[in-house]
C-alpha cells in the first residue's frame, strides 16, 4: 500500500457520499421526499461509479463523478426499468449495470494527470473512445455469456416457476411459510 492506495480509498468515500447526497435531493424533486433506501443505494451507486477510476481521479473529479451517477442510477432504477420492462427485483442492472457504464465514460473526463503523471490521456476524445469500446465489449461479453449460462440452467432445471407458484408467492410455494 502506498499514497496511491490512500488516494483511492478518499475517492471511493467521496464518490459514495456525493452520489448519496444526489440520489436523495432527485428523490426528493421526483417522489417529495428521500428515503433510507434510497441514500444506500446512491451510495452504492456512487461505489459502482468511481470503481473504474479511483485510480485515476481527483477528489473534485469523485465528487462530479458520485453526483452525476447517483442520479443517473436513481433514473436507470426507476425510468429505464420501466422502459425496458426488465424483471429486476435487485435492480442490480439499474444500480450496477447503469453505474459501471456511466463510472466507465465518466473516466474520460475525469482522469487526472496530477493523480496518473505521464500515463495521463493526452485528448479526452481519443480516451472516451477508448472506454466507450470496453464498454461495449463488457456489454458483448455480459449478453453472451448471460445468455449462455441462462440457457444451460433452463435446459437442467428451468428459471421459471410455474405460474399457480407465482400467484400464491414463492414464501409460500417453495417453503411453506406465509409472511404476514
Amino acid at each position: 500500500a502506498n499514497g496511491a492506495a490512500g488516494y483511492a480509498l478518499v475517492v471511493t468515500q467521496v464518490a459514495a457520499a456525493a452520489a448519496a447526497i444526489s440520489w436523495l435531493i432527485t428523490e426528493k424533486i421526483v417522489r417529495g421526499k428521500g428515503s433510507v433506501l434510497g441514500a444506500v443505494s446512491g451510495a452504492v451507486a456512487g461505489l459502482v461509479v468511481i470503481t473504474p477510476a479511483a485510480g485515476f481521479v481527483t477528489v473534485s473529479g469523485a465528487l462530479a463523478m458520485g453526483l452525476i451517477g447517483g442520479m443517473v442510477c436513481f433514473w436507470g432504477i426507476t425510468g429505464l426499468k420501466r422502459a425496458l420492462k426488465a424483471d429486476d427485483s435487485l435492480d442490480a442492472f439499474g444500480l450496477h449495470g447503469v453505474g459501471g457504464i456511466v463510472g466507465a465514460i465518466l473516466t474520460a473526463f475525469f482522469a487526472s494527470e496530477f493523480i496518473m503523471g505521464d500515463q495521463a490521456p493526452d485528448h479526452i476524445i481519443s480516451q472516451l473512445w477508448i472506454q466507450i469500446e470496453g464498454v461495449l465489449a463488457t456489454i458483448a461479453y455480459s449478453a453472451l455469456m448471460t445468455f449462455v449460462i441462462l440457457k444451460l440452467l433452463d435446459l437442467l432445471m428451468g428459471i421459471r416457476i410455474g405460474s399457480e407458484d407465482e400467484r400464491i408467492g414463492l414464501d409460500l410455494s417453495q417453503h411453506g411459510e406465509r409472511v404476514e
